[in-house]
């Protein structure tokens, strides 16, 4: 019999976790009407987009 190795991915979702948490905070908490904050919770959702879209700006890819 062989062994199968089981990877825990709890690291990545507790950093996505928490990166949703606070940008929800963020987004909501500088959104001037119910619906910006409606669309800053949407946003806390998808928040890994824009922080590689930034970094590969950065980067200049």
């Amino acid at each position: 019999m062989t062994k199968q190795r089981r990877q825990s991915t709890a690291p990545a979702n507790a950093f996505y976790g928490l990166g949703f948490v606070g940008a929800a905070i963020y987004y909501i908490a500088h959104a001037t009407t119910f619906w910006m904050g409606v669309l800053g919770f949407l946003k806390a959702i998808i928040w890994p987009v824009f922080l590689v879209y930034k970094a590969m700006e950065y980067l200049g890819m």
